[in-house]
């Protein structure tokens, strides 16, 4: 087989390279030999990935122009998925196939691999599942050879189905669930579907085929429950399947218990009643391999996630588009900006200011009030929101693009800006931002001036009524937010080596 070393011409694309999938992937394109374009709808969420000064970015979008994106590329990776994303997204789905189709037809590409769902089409497929297929119908009407592989749940720290699969177990001692606990699901491991992206790419045997990838078992959602249970060193899980439950109903309650917004649970929970297993496995002769059992693959993927060694997560390709700064004057907001301003001088420099910030959210918290946090939210899981339990990337470290609990990051310049943007089900747009301001003080100490800005453009009267109503609260949650910050700060700056809330040093 040729590798990619043999042509150092070859140029490979890489869509939904921000997505879990995608951002592993690249790396691994990288470590063959080929050179790598990424399409990005917005290019800052890349800057955090490792691969970063090795690759070529282009801004844009699946269903826009992609003249550019294509010009000169050998192959491209399709891996962007529009689940839950408004009511039309297996429509929009479909159109951003044909639309990135007909460009690779225009520009001559070579292959496109496509990464879809398994399912037996014979079924009666989820909304999900039949979506995956039809975009890999859509790819392959064309020219252009394709190579669909679909798989079932893939298992790996970060992953959605691992996340919701951890939150379920580790939260519920006891399970009331639908019938769907005893469906059957052949799971695989992220490294194998890493493998067999690459591996297929420079197969001729692949091209223009449909080939289903899974690991070596075949289990249900029950077991696989059990064992992550066994892993994780937890108790037995009690699961009791209630035939009344209905896939729509029990995803009201994933989206509670796990960091998945209902819009993303409901057509997943909804693709569970479909028995996902590989029924012709001719992948396993054209790319022999290893591949990991269910217990290694849960074992690997909590070991990193303990260790914060997550490089992707799902979260990753949410939100991707960031609209810069809040609007000062939009129409829907009847030209309102509401604001809570405060601002502190802080006993250390801005760049020890700055570490502190952005290692705010997630296990650390929010210096205060934590019921007041955690109600707020409670109330956006229940309404659909993301909630609290979706955490953040990384400990440490904050890039644009990154969750934090339900804000993402919006703007980040070290020692001097971070600007959170509110993800939370709100009528109106809202951000909280820090900037810091370096102050030298008689002494000839530099100081820093902090200021802390929570701002809220309200949609029409609710938008104001909403403001108003939680007001009050405002005065316990953001002066004490402040003081943490700057008390965190103070204390880093005597002690340059305090541990962080990880347990690392800073």
């Amino acid at each position: 087989m040729a590798s990619a070393s043999d042509d150092p011409a070859r140029l490979v694309l890489v869509t939904g390279a921000s997505g879990y999938v995608g951002g592993r992937l690249v790396g691994a394109l990288l470590e063959r030999g080929y050179r790598v374009r990424c399409l990005a709808r917005t290019p800052r969420k890349l800057d955090s990935a490792p691969w970063r000064p090795d690759v070529e970015v282009v801004r844009g979008e699946i269903e826009g122009d992609l003249t550019e994106a294509v010009d000169g590329v050998d192959a491209i990776y399709y891996l962007v998925h529009s689940i839950g994303e408004g009511e039309d997204w297996a429509a929009r789905e479909a159109a951003g196939a044909a639309n990135l189709r007909d460009a690779a037809t225009r520009a001559g590409v070579r292959r496109i691999v496509y990464l879809g769902g398994l399912g037996d089409g014979a079924d009666e497929l989820s909304t999900h599942l039949e979506s995956r297929h039809e975009v890999g119908r859509v790819l392959a009407d064309g020219p252009v050879p394709v190579t669909e592989l679909r798989a079932a749940v893939i298992i790996g720290a970060g992953s959605a189905s691992f996340e919701m699969l951890r939150y379920l177990v580790e939260v519920l001692p006891v399970m009331v669930t639908p019938k769907w606990v005893d469906t059957r699901c052949q799971p695989i491991a992220i490294r194998d579907v890493i493998r067999y992206l690459v591996e297929v790419l420079d197969n001729e045997a692949t091209a223009g085929r449909i080939l289903e990838i899974g690991g070596p078992e075949v289990l249900t959602y029950r077991e696989m429950m059990a064992v992550y249970a066994e892993e994780a060193g937890l108790r037995k899980r009690l699961v009791i399947p209630v035939p009344v439950l209905t896939p729509r109903l029990s995803s009201h309650w994933v989206g509670l218990v796990t960091p998945l917004p209902r819009s993303l649970a409901r057509p997943l929970v909804s693709s569970l009643v479909n028995e996902v297993i590989v029924n012709e496995p001719a992948i396993v002769e054209l790319c022999p391999g290893e591949r990991s059992d269910y217990r290694t693959a849960v074992r690997r993927a909590l070991d990193r996630t303990r260790q914060h060694e997550v490089t992707t997560r799902w979260t990753g390709a949410q939100g991707a588009t960031l609209a810069g700064t809040l609007p000062t004057d939009p129409d829907w907001a009847g030209g309102a900006v509401l604001t809570d301003e405060r601002d502190r001088l802080v006993d250390a420099a801005p760049d020890t200011v700055h570490r502190v910030l952005c290692q705010i959210g997630g296990e650390k918290g929010w210096y205060t009030s934590d019921g007041l946090w955690a109600l707020r939210g409670l109330a956006d899981k229940i309404i659909g929101g993301p909630g609290m339990r979706r955490g953040r990337r990384d400990p440490e470290q904050l890039f644009v693009g990154d969750p934090v609990d339900f804000w993402r990051v919006e703007a980040v310049e070290p020692g001097r800006l971070l600007r959170l943007r509110a993800e939370m089900r709100l009528p109106g747009v809202a951000s909280l931002e820090w900037d810091t301001e370096p102050e030298v003080g008689a002494d000839g100490q530099t100081r820093c001036r902090l200021r802390q800005s929570a701002v809220f453009v309200p949609r029409g009267l609710w938008g104001r009524i909403y403001w108003y109503a939680v007001a009050p609260f405002h005065h316990f949650v953001f002066p004490g937010l402040l003081d943490g910050i700057a008390a965190d700060a103070k204390g880093h700056a005597a002690d340059p080596g305090r541990a962080t809330p990880s347990g690392q040093a800073s």
